[in-house]
């Protein structure tokens, strides 16, 4: 059952935190909503777009909105796995004794932005896959809890640009959402010049701390959805995978691989959560046809014909929509 007085808060704590980034970003509105819907779900979200439109200065927008501690790590191609979740150290006390103990590297904050992440080398990124899944980091067989809440919020440019390693699926599928940022409109360029020319600056205050965001985001999981909701959310990602019976033509002829069920996971609870956010308590075939790119767009892996023919999973998924339109 929805706690009514809850849900009025998360969506004026929404308000808020999106009223604040507007401080410092100009419209990409379906990006911050995507990317809040994320952090209540408790995920983690990939963030793509060329260099210079605003993808790093979002995500620290959102960590100035929150009493969280924020870490920010730059991927580069020598960037090691222990300089992200840190290493064993020799100490030595007064007495001269030596001994080993744990150093925590940046991974240990409440919001990770893993800048440029697909700079850095497939050992490295895969630095990242236990923390994301487990909410833990193992070194030396001992283990180590990452603080709650925990999330990360990761920036790549596109994977033709120069400098750039593939992310492994493995890894693709531990990010709830994988948002596309495009480039500003005509009238949202003049204001993005205008805001960052002049020599004043809007300064982000905090509207949110961590025991709140936990209580809200908890919200999301009460929100009852239909079963005849659900079996579409299935279907659609079931008609995502080449071997489907009822996949359409295109997925049968250019997809390699279909999303795993953290995709069908990711489109009810991000369905529930924007339900939440309209004021509803109750999840539409419409939430989840809204959810459904950001969720499998990074979780279709698609064949060589299809990259040979310029096809993306934005395209493959917009056919199994069309195929399966809902009630």
């Amino acid at each position: 059952m929805v706690d009514v007085a809850t849900a009025e808060q998360l969506q004026t704590t929404l308000q808020k935190i999106e009223a604040e980034i507007s401080k410092v970003i100009v419209g990409q509105k379906e990006i911050v909503r995507g990317v809040l819907i994320t952090m209540l779900a408790g995920g983690h979200v990939l963030l793509e777009g060329v260099p210079g439109l605003g993808k790093t200065i979002l995500v620290k927008a959102l960590a100035d909105s929150l009493s969280l501690q924020y870490m920010r790590v730059q991927f580069t191609p020598d960037l090691m796995p222990a300089d992200i979740i840190g290493t064993n150290v020799i100490s030595v006390d007064e007495a001269g004794s030596r001994s080993f103990h744990f150093e925590p590297g940046p991974i240990f904050a409440n919001i990770v932005l893993a800048d440029e992440i697909n700079r850095a080398t497939p050992k490295t990124q895969s630095a990242l896959l236990e923390a994301m899944q487990e909410h833990t980091v193992t070194v030396s067989k001992s283990m180590h809890q990452l603080p709650q809440p925990f999330f990360v919020l990761a920036t790549q440019n596109p994977v033709e640009m120069e400098g750039t390693y593939p992310l492994p699926e493995a890894q693709l599928d531990r990010f709830f959402y994988k948002l596309l940022v495009n480039f500003p409109s005509e009238a949202e360029l003049s204001e993005i010049v205008d805001r960052t020319t002049t020599a004043n600056r809007s300064q982000v205050q905090k509207v949110c701390d961590g025991p709140t965001l936990l209580r809200i985001s908890g919200l999301a999981r009460d929100v009852p959805i239909a079963s005849h909701v659900r079996d579409y959310a299935i279907r659609v990602v079931m008609a995502s995978h080449p071997n489907a019976n009822d996949a359409p033509k295109v997925v049968q002829q250019f997809v390699r691989l279909g999303p795993s069920p953290r995709g069908a996971q990711a489109l009810d609870l991000a369905g529930k959560i924007r339900a939440l956010i309209e004021g509803r308590y109750n999840v539409s075939f419409e939430d989840i046809r809204v959810a459904a790119h950001s969720a499998l767009r990074h979780r279709i892996i698609l064949n060589f014909q299809a990259e040979m023919e310029g096809l993306t999973t934005d395209r493959v998924i917009d056919e199994v929509l069309k195929k399966f339109p809902g009630d």
